[in-house]
């Protein structure tokens, strides 16, 4: 037996789809092919220069360069609030019903170590974040796959799932705008959700990640807007795309009050304080001129409509995305979702997520990102166009 035997919960991890997708795209560039890579989502523009400014100056600050507060500054926490009230009119107590987070990604796995037990069962989208995955392996939690499908709006339809596994669900991972379908909730879809989750006593994780992208005029809709959503659970919220602040790891969560306590606890053992500068930093983020925002989400638009159109021209079957920086896409018939990605690496040198990486449900569908200039959309969609099936 090694003296270094990996823990069970290390075994129980799933694989990082992203990292082998990464080591892929790196692989071919090295053979020098010519790549356009759209199957990841790392945002393409710099952070707005009044933002990077402010963390400038606050580095600079001694008294940000030791510890701070274990639960982050009151302003960072009264920031997120006054966010909340200003784009979705929702009051929030910044003590109480907000927690500072390292990253959204980080929260999301934390909340299944702050309530589930090996045993437990949550209801996970399919197809969805992986992550949402990890969290769940991380506590010995059971998984039951909430269907995503086009015919819904890519919404889970509550009533085709089973009574038994509502009834033995603890908590609910849900995320709108979604990643990878692109798929966009309404009132009426998170007013069926209270309903659910408080006939069957499930707490509701909302990844809010592309919280502020949402295109032709429709602003996407908070979870906490819904009466009733903040006794039933949370929302997490991310500066990494509103922002372009993906590397500063920074974000909250919004909501339930016993949940907030639950994710303050578990950081109070995990970690000392986040960066005073980077906290200061997502002040002026949340807090100051938003133009940066309204011009990012006008840029996506553009995106989006040049390469949904090119591949229209060419007689692809489309899905319009109506909210974050990913464009869901069936495949050609008689292709799997792989087949028809390798094809596209291979024959046409562009990079899509094959959907059978976020679920079984994925399959038939690859995601591609609007992550690059309109020129190289184009001539993506064009390259694609130009396949043979």
């Amino acid at each position: 037996m090694p003296i270094f035997e990996p823990s069970k919960a290390m075994e129980r991890l799933p694989e990082q789809f992203f990292a082998k997708l990464t080591t892929k795209v790196s692989r071919l560039k090295e053979e020098g092919r010519d790549i356009i890579n759209l199957g990841q989502g790392n945002p393409d523009q710099p952070t707005p220069p009044h933002i990077v400014e402010k963390l400038e100056a606050a580095a600079r600050n001694p008294v940000n360069h030791g510890y701070i507060n274990f639960r982050g500054m009151p302003r960072f926490k009264q920031a997120a609030a006054d966010y909340y009230k200003r784009e979705h009119g929702v009051d929030l107590d910044p003590e109480e019903e907000i927690a500072i987070l390292f990253g959204a990604k980080a929260g999301l796995v934390e909340l299944s170590q702050c309530f589930l037990n090996p045993g437990d069962k949550a209801l996970l989208p399919d197809p969805g974040y992986p992550d949402y995955m990890s969290g769940t392996a991380f506590a010995g939690a059971d998984d039951i796959f909430m269907p995503l499908r086009e015919e819904n709006g890519f919404r889970p339809e509550y009533a085709d799932i089973a009574t038994e596994d509502l009834d033995q669900a603890k908590l609910m991972f849900l995320n709108y705008p979604n990643n990878p379908t692109a798929g966009s909730a309404t009132p009426e879809f998170f007013e069926e959700t209270v309903k659910v989750a408080k006939k069957h006593e499930i707490g509701v994780i909302h990844d809010f990640a592309y919280g502020a992208i949402g295109y032709d005029g429709e602003k996407p809709v908070s979870f906490l807007e819904t009466k009733g959503a903040k006794e039933t659970g949370v929302e997490i919220f991310t500066l990494s795309k509103s922002y372009n602040m993906a590397g500063w790891r920074v974000g909250f969560a919004a909501g339930n009050r016993e949940v907030i306590e639950q994710i303050n606890k578990l950081q109070d053992h995990m970690y000392v304080s986040l960066f005073g500068a980077v906290q200061e930093a997502a002040i002026e983020a949340l807090s100051g001129d938003q133009a940066a925002v309204k011009d990012l989400v006008r840029m996506y638009e553009r995106r989006r409509d040049v390469f949904i159109g090119t591949l229209e021209d060419y007689g692809f079957r489309t899905i319009t995305p109506k909210g974050t920086f990913f464009c869901w896409i069936p495949v050609p018939k008689g292709y799997s979702s792989e087949e028809f990605a390798d094809y596209a690496i291979e024959h046409a040198g562009v990079v899509t997520a094959p959907g059978n990486g976020f679920g079984e449900e994925g399959e038939g569908y690859v995601r591609a990102g609007l992550l690059a200039d309109e020129d190289v959309l184009r001539e993506a969609a064009e390259r694609l166009g130009q396949l043979k099936y």
